[in-house]
């Protein structure tokens, strides 16, 4: 039984696969959750991040929540990973700063040379303009000291010796930072949807970026994807820009997807053309791939994106997707 992990935006979601039907149950309501993380080792562990609410933490799967807030000491946390290498657990906050748990979250540390790069008095989000923050982190599945972190908006960071020092904005990155991911089998693969500019990947352990194109024009990109068991399969979500992505009903997007340097191709297949609304998040499994969109409808392909069906989803109301993870 497929089980799906969901942060709405306001709340989290369990969502799980029952025959033809998918059961909603909604928790944490009014939390402000955005983001997500899951242990890799431990499926029943999962941590969410709020804005306004720090960090939940479940030890059941979702069922029971407990606060860490206090330990953490921000309370707007836009980013979580979880190393597969060492478990360490990672939080991005606004403003951006960068802390560490080697404990489960029970204590963390603050990287705090990240901080001290160049470019960090430039960094500046645009709704709020006198701050930023912590977008997105990726750990490495192949070494715990190498790990990227996307500032929303400002830069894409890397650091090889666990955050004692850093590496400012990789060349050929995008600066506005959306998403970050790693093959988990590939070694050295990683992948960036960001703001204006499109999409970006690397060959080098996130070094070094190349641009790519989709064949047309990329525009403001938000959803990554990759196969596992192909590091030249991925996928990306776009619209025409922030206007459009982040409106209720006018999104204008599309998915796209990638075969090696491309050109990328826009999928349809089920899909609506164009998609009314984003799709925040994109998650590719051993087996199916699935685009959870703003209005909280989430659709899935089983041939890696040809065909799409709309889940059918019962139970609670799924009010949005923001984040997505599979526990199983």
């Amino acid at each position: 039984m497929t089980r799906l992990i969901v942060a709405t935006g306001d709340s989290l979601a369990v969502v799980e696969e029952r025959g033809a039907a998918w059961n909603v149950r909604l928790s944490l309501l009014g939390s402000g959750t955005q983001c997500l993380a899951v242990d890799p080792n431990d499926p029943h562990t999962i941590y969410a991040g709020a804005r306004g609410e720090g960090i939940w933490k479940s030890s059941d799967g979702g069922v029971r929540w407990s606060n860490l807030s206090t330990p953490l000491g921000q309370p707007d946390v836009f980013a979580l990973a979880i190393s597969p290498v060492d478990g360490a657990v990672y939080a991005g906050c606004e403003p951006s700063m960068l802390f560490r748990s080697e404990d489960g979250g029970a204590s963390w540390d603050e990287l705090e040379a990240m901080r001290a790069v160049p470019s960090a008095p430039h960094w500046s989000f645009p709704p709020r303009p006198y701050t930023s923050h912590v977008r997105c982190i990726a750990p490495s599945p192949h070494d715990a000291d190498l790990l990227l972190v996307g500032i929303e908006q400002g830069a894409l960071l890397r650091t090889t010796d666990g955050g004692q020092s850093w590496e400012d904005h990789r060349p050929g990155a995008l600066p506005d930072v959306h998403a970050l991911l790693w093959h988990p089998i590939t070694a050295g693969r990683a992948y960036e949807a960001g703001g204006f500019g499109g999409a970006a990947w690397s060959h080098d352990d996130g070094a070094t970026w190349q641009r790519v194109e989709d064949g047309t024009t990329l525009n403001y990109t938000w959803g990554l994807a990759v196969a596992p068991e192909d590091p030249d399969l991925w996928f990306i979500s776009d619209s025409p820009g922030p206007q459009q992505a982040h409106a209720s009903s006018n999104a204008e997007a599309r998915i796209l997807r990638w075969r090696g340097d491309g050109p990328g191709e826009a999928l349809s297949g089920g899909l609506p053309d164009p998609l009314d609304s984003l799709p925040y998040a994109l998650l590719a499994t051993s087996d199916a791939l699935y685009a959870g969109l703003g209005d909280g409808r989430i659709f899935v392909s089983a041939d890696r994106g040809d065909a799409w069906r709309l889940l059918q989803l019962s139970g609670d109301t799924l009010p949005g997707v923001r984040a997505m993870c599979c526990t199983v």
